[in-house]
C-alpha cells in the first residue's frame, strides 16, 4: 500500500519543482494568461495529490470508507491496492490530510467573507459619496466619478458591479488614456481575477509555511495585472496604456529608488514600452497542453494499481 506515500511525494516534488521551473522560464511575462493557467494547474496537482492520498489512506484504514470508494470496483481491483498491508500510519495520514482540507475550506470561506465585507463597506461609501439620482436605476455599466485629489480607478465587483474613477484621474488622463484604464479594469472583471486572488490568498494565509502557496499568491497578483494590461493595450495601444499607468502612479513614489507596495508598476511600464515578443502559436499550444496534463499525473498514479488489475 505505497500509493498514498507516492502521491504525497509527488505533491511535494510538484510543489518544490514546478515554481522553480516557472520562475526560470522566459515566457510567463510574455504570456500572462498562459502563466495564470500553468500556476493554477500546478496548485491543482498539489491539492489533488493530497486529496487522493487522503482518500486511499482512509480506504486503507476503515472498511466503511473502502466500501464507498470501491463500491462498484471488482474484487481484483480492491486486492491490487493491498489495503490489508496498510500500517498504523494510514488513519493518521487520512485524518491529518482531512484536517488540512477542512482548514483550506475554512480559509477560503474566511477570505470570501472578508472580501464581501470590504465590498459592502466600499459600496456604502460609494453610495454616500455618489448617490443615485431620483428615478435612476442601478446598472452594471454605470461609471461612477468620485471627487478626489488622488488619481485612481478601480472595479468594484458585486451586483451590480461598478467602475469607479476619481476626478483627479480624469484631470490627469489625456485622450484615450482613460479608455485604456477602463479597459484594464474591465479586463479584471471579465476574467474574474478576484476569485483567483481570493483562492491564492486563502491558501497562502492558511498555510504560511508552504512556499508554493505564497509564490502562487504573489504571482497571481502580478500576472493578473499583466493580463489586464494586455487587454487594454490590444484595444488602445501599448504606449497609451503605459502613459496611463505613469499618470495614475506618478505621485505614489513607485518610480523612485525606494521600494513600495506597487513596485511592480515600473516593470509593467517597461514591459509595455518594449516591443511585444509573444511566443509562437505552436509553442503556446504545447505549453498549454503540458500545463493541463500536470493535474492528471496524480490521478494516473492513483489509478495505476486498478488499471493493472483490470489489464
Amino acid at each position: 500500500m505505497m500509493v498514498p506515500a507516492v502521491l504525497l511525494l509527488l505533491g511535494a516534488l510538484t510543489a518544490v519543482g514546478a515554481p522553480r521551473l516557472l520562475a526560470r522560464a522566459d515566457w510567463p511575462d510574455r504570456e500572462p494568461v498562459l502563466a495564470l493557467w500553468a500556476w493554477q494547474c500546478v496548485v491543482a496537482a498539489v491539492l489533488l495529490s493530497c486529496a487522493l492520498s487522503m482518500t486511499l489512506s482512509a480506504a486503507a484504514a476503515w472498511q466503511a470508507v473502502r466500501g464507498h470508494v470501491f463500491a462498484t470496483a471488482p474484487p481484483s481491483v480492491v486486492e491490487a491496492y493491498a489495503f490489508g498491508a496498510a500500517g498504523p500510519w494510514a488513519p493518521t495520514t487520512a485524518v491529518a490530510l482531512a484536517c488540512g482540507g477542512l482548514w483550506s475550506a475554512a480559509m477560503l470561506a474566511r477570505e470570501v467573507l472578508r472580501a464581501r465585507a470590504r465590498r459592502r463597506r466600499r459600496r456604502a461609501e460609494l453610495l454616500l459619496r455618489a448617490p443615485l439620482l431620483p428615478g435612476e436605476q442601478p446598472r452594471s455599466d454605470r461609471l461612477v466619478v468620485l471627487e478626489g485629489e488622488r488619481p485612481d480607478a478601480w472595479w468594484l465587483p458585486g451586483a451590480p458591479p461598478r467602475l469607479v474613477v476619481t476626478t483627479a484621474a480624469l484631470r490627469r488622463l489625456k485622450g484615450r488614456q482613460l479608455d485604456a484604464v477602463l479597459a484594464h479594469e474591465q479586463g479584471h472583471a471579465r476574467a474574474r481575477h478576484d476569485w483567483l486572488l481570493h483562492c491564492s490568498a486563502a491558501l497562502a494565509g492558511g498555510f504560511p509555511q508552504v512556499p508554493v502557496f505564497a509564490a502562487f499568491r504573489d504571482e497571481m497578483h502580478r500576472l493578473v495585472e499583466l493580463a489586464a494590461d494586455d487587454v487594454a493595450s490590444r484595444r488602445f495601444g501599448r504606449l497609451t496604456t503605459a502613459l496611463a499607468l505613469v499618470e495614475l502612479n506618478e505621485d505614489r513614489g513607485v518610480f523612485g529608488p525606494c521600494p513600495t507596495p506597487q513596485a511592480h508598476v515600473p516593470q509593467r511600464v517597461r514591459r509595455l514600452l518594449t516591443p511585444p515578443d509573444r511566443i509562437t502559436a505552436a509553442r503556446r499550444l504545447r505549453l498549454t497542453a503540458v500545463a493541463s496534463l500536470v493535474p492528471a499525473v496524480p490521478v494516473l498514479v492513483a489509478l495505476v494499481p486498478g488499471l493493472r488489475a483490470l489489464g
